[in-house]
């Protein structure tokens, strides 16, 4: 008995060794099981074996929407919706009447069931279909097409992953998992029963609050992944021009071709009086070509100059406190300038206070600019009586009397043919002090004596000095040539604001202490003609401010009666101004008379070398020092030397520029490949792909779809201008544009000149210098964003309210952001917004001014 006793418990002991192994072992298969599920639910996406939280994540990057369609209805195009392989689609059919993507029952296991569970809860899958019903349906929609590549890219990079397709839902299956043998997937499926039904819970199954956690972490976990896909796509925004594509050299080229897609976007304009499209408001297809250009890369700050940088008075002017923008525009109560000036208010011009304070007046110091420490926020008054302009040629001989409402000048100059009062207009016979007969006979007499000059091929861009209406240049347009005209806010009172009226390009400004607003070496011919600049005195100190912005070759054409009359002072003048410019190199061409006018001009040429600087046997006017940068213009004090010409083979100034209109097209000779552009690609690219953007916006969105009737647009000012591409691209309308380089931007000014085009600097943060209501068009592409760092938005868009006719348009391109910041004020001043748009953080704004003006005055103006 002891014996069989004995062995008895051997077997007994054996039997529940062997279970209790087999319960280990499949606990541990279990455990196993369990382990593998979890972790494919919380594996990183960058691990191989993660088939759930990558293809969810991708599946929500592929669905997710620009905000800028929210409100869009519509269905989306198919090649949007097909995945790379052809084998399905993620999306019902837009003719399937559902925009809901709806869970299909799988013949699987429960185990698959528990897993899918796992991977989207309840409130993921919600999340999904809200997403799925938020998608417009667009055609041809290029912002959601790119997205949904970008999906279809990234899915190709997840191990190969095959979508299947079936009934109601889609479902992914990792080809490497699919591997799996069905014994194994029996063996987890007899663990879970066993231990559902008998087995320890602690050991071998999920308890009911570890499942919730569970559920919880992996609805947190595909949050943060759908936020850092939108984080991505707010940084990989697509480029919005194919122009433009090569600016983002980081991304793979594969992102980069898809991004660089043409742009349809969808354009809300409101009903305007211009626009037979927009009556009554609509809803309307603008082609991608409307999109802005990158913005500036980081690289072109470091390798191009600033005029802020070059100007060390703006250095220590910019010290002010210029704080950042954060100003609330929903409500302002605006106010008419309480001003000396009433409706003529320059604030740079009449800061009255600014000019009490001046220490002498010698200089036109009084003329000069002296700008508010802020930026006014009155509003300006429109004059009694004010009419729309008329339009170009027809300008040129008159304007309406109350558009500016003043006799003084037709008093004094009417008989040299000025102005005169004609009963409601104002009429421009054409003449001037030199040419009384007429501007026109005057400028074929200039080419006659000189016939190297040829107006509209060799001489392009001219600069007129003491112009008075600005007749001389108003009649080089027949010409083919730009002429920049300039007088000071004097007794000839608003001799500028009558040339603008005219549609002629003019500016305030004055020869007084310091450098005017130009680059060096970039004015064909300099024109004065009686303009009474004392070009001798103080070393030459003026003369030599002509020297610095004529081109090596230009022409100097000096019109007054020291060349024609040789007695008293003038014989004085003319002696001296014989010796300064024999002393500065100058070759006397010719002195023309004009025996019809009774006048005569002397025709000099700057010197292309500097051979004859280094040879003249007295040094004065002396030359300028090594450090002192010709090209600083912005707020430098006049010095008088001169700075040697520019002579190496790639050196700015060395060559004569191609003739127009080659030249418009033309990339700078003096920047090359090794050179990057303002955008990021090599110069000649930048230069190319900037003018070819420009011609694009301008022909297939600008000349149709923003409402503007292009009949009666002919003062333009393109306030961030760029290298110039968008007024070249206008180069064939009966229009000009003045095109403003920013002292904080890069200094393109020398390439817009080299283009046959003319600029001029200036900080927005300041008032422009020129009267109210003298351009029909305002363009600002990216200005906004880049001001907002350094002054506030209102003054701005006040100033702009100050420039633009009653009438007139203004097209802003930026953030989003700022769109919406700037469509609000101009609302408020009661302009009427025909259009926004925004994409991809990007937006558009096109508005016109109203009439509308406060009926109180401001205390303290």
């Amino acid at each position: 008995m002891a014996t069989g006793k004995h062995r008895t418990t051997k077997r007994s002991s054996g039997g529940s060794y062997a279970s209790t192994v087999t319960t280990i072992v499949f606990v541990c298969i279990f455990l196993l099981g369990v382990w593998m599920l979890n972790s494919n639910s919380y594996a990183s996406s960058n691990k191989p074996t993660n088939r759930i939280s990558q293809n969810s994540s991708a599946r929500y990057s592929f669905r997710k929407v620009p905000i800028a369609f929210e409100d869009n209805p519509g269905d989306l195009p198919e090649d949007a919706i097909q995945p790379d392989d052809g084998s399905g689609t993620r999306f019902d059919h837009p003719g399937s009447g559902s925009n809901e993507t709806k869970p299909r029952v799988d013949k699987q296991p429960h185990v698959e069931k528990e897993v899918e569970e796992i991977q989207m809860p309840e409130e993921s899958r919600m999340t999904e279909n809200r997403n799925t019903e938020r998608i417009p349906k667009v055609d041809n929609t290029t912002g959601i097409e790119d997205h949904a590549r970008k999906g279809e890219h990234q899915e190709k990079k997840i191990n190969k992953q095959t979508h299947v397709t079936g009934g109601d839902k889609t479902s992914v299956v990792n080809n490497e998992e699919q591997s799996t043998s069905d014994e194994e997937q029996e063996k987890s499926e007899n663990d879970m029963k066993m231990d559902a039904t008998g087995g320890n819970d602690k050991g071998g199954m999920v308890s009911d609050d570890e499942h919730d956690t569970t559920e919880d972490e992996q609805e947190q976990s595909q949050k943060e992944e759908t936020s850092k896909d939108q984080t991505q796509q707010n940084e990989e925004k697509p480029v919005e021009s194919e122009s433009h594509s090569q600016k983002e050299t980081k991304q793979p080229a594969e992102e980069v071709k898809t991004e660089s897609e043409t742009n349809t976007t969808v354009i809300v304009i409101a009903s305007t009086k211009d626009s037979k499209e927009a009556a009554g408001g609509s809803t309307m297809m603008v082609d991608g070509s409307s999109s802005g250009i990158p913005m500036e890369s980081n690289e072109s700050k470091k390798e191009w100059k600033t005029q802020a940088g070059e100007s060390v008075n703006e250095k220590e002017r910019q010290q002010q406190d210029r704080s950042d923008v954060a100003e609330t525009t929903a409500y302002h109560k605006w106010e008419l300038c309480n001003v000396t000036s009433g409706a003529d208010y320059v604030p740079c011009l009449d800061n009255e206070n600014a000019i009490k304070k001046l220490a002498g007046r010698h200089h036109f110091e009084h003329r000069e600019r002296h700008c508010p420490e802020v930026g006014p926020t009155c509003l300006v008054p429109i004059p009694e009586g004010y009419k729309s302009p008329i339009p170009w040629p027809q300008s040129r001989d008159k304007i309406w009397f109350h558009n500016v409402p003043h006799k003084s000048l037709a008093n004094i100059k009417g008989h040299q043919n000025w102005v005169k009062v004609t009963g409601e207009f104002l009429t421009f016979p054409g003449g001037g002090t030199q040419f009384i007969h007429g501007a026109l006979h005057y400028i074929d007499m200039l080419q006659q004596a000189v016939p190297e000059i040829e107006w509209g091929k060799h001489t392009r861009v001219v600069l007129d000095v003491g112009c008075g209406v600005a007749s001389f240049g108003g009649y080089l347009f027949d010409k083919n040539t730009l002429t920049m005209s300039f007088a000071p806010n004097d007794e000839h009172e608003s001799q500028i604001q009558f040339a603008l009226e005219r549609g002629i390009p003019a500016i305030t400004a004055v020869m007084g202490t310091r450098r005017l607003p130009f680059p060096s070496n970039v004015y064909d011919l300099i024109h004065c003609a009686r303009c009474r600049v004392p070009w001798h005195k103080e070393g030459g100190m003026l003369l030599l401010e002509v020297n610095r912005l004529l081109r090596p070759g230009g022409y100097f054409v000096w019109s007054a009666t020291p060349v024609y009359r040789k007695y008293g002072e003038d014989s004085i003048i003319w002696n001296e101004m014989s010796a300064l410019t024999v002393a500065m190199c100058w070759e006397l061409v010719t002195v023309t008379k004009d025996e019809l006018n009774n006048v005569a001009a002397a025709i000099y040429r700057k010197p292309e070398s500097n051979e004859c600087y280094s040879g003249r046997k007295k040094q004065e006017p002396p030359m300028c020092k090594p450090d002192d940068d010709p090209n600083a213009a912005w707020y430098i004090p006049l010095q008088a030397c001169m700075h040697n010409n520019p002579i190496g083979d790639i050196e700015r100034g060395s060559r004569w520029p191609e003739e127009w209109p080659a030249r418009v097209q033309t990339p700078p000779y003096w920047l090359t490949k090794s050179q990057f552009g303002i955008y990021g690609n090599p110069f000649p690219d930048d230069f190319k792909a900037d003018y070819d953007h420009w011609k694009q916006v301008v022909s297939k969105s600008y000349m149709s779809d923003l409402g503007l009737n292009w009949t009666n647009v002919r003062n333009v000012m393109d306030m961030n201008a760029g290298y110039g591409g968008f007024a070249a691209a206008l180069k064939d309308l009966k229009l000009w544009v003045l095109n403003v380089v920013s002292t904080s931007s890069p200094d393109t000014l020398p390439i817009i000149f080299e283009r046959g085009l003319f600029g001029i600097y200036h900080d927005w943060c300041e008032s422009f210098s020129t009267y109210p209501r003298t351009y029909d068009l305002l363009h600002a592409d990216h200005l906004f964003f880049m001001l907002a760092k350094r002054c506030k938005i209102t003054p701005v868009v006040v100033e702009i309210d100050r420039i633009v006719r009653p009438g007139g348009k203004l097209i802003v391109r930026d953030d989003s952001s700022t769109i919406m910041e700037v469509e609000q004020l101009l609302k408020s001043l009661h302009w009427e917004v025909h259009l926004t748009s925004s994409m991809n953080q990007e937006g558009i704004l096109s508005a016109q001014k109203s009439t509308w003006r406060p009926d109180i005055y401001a205390t303290g103006s």
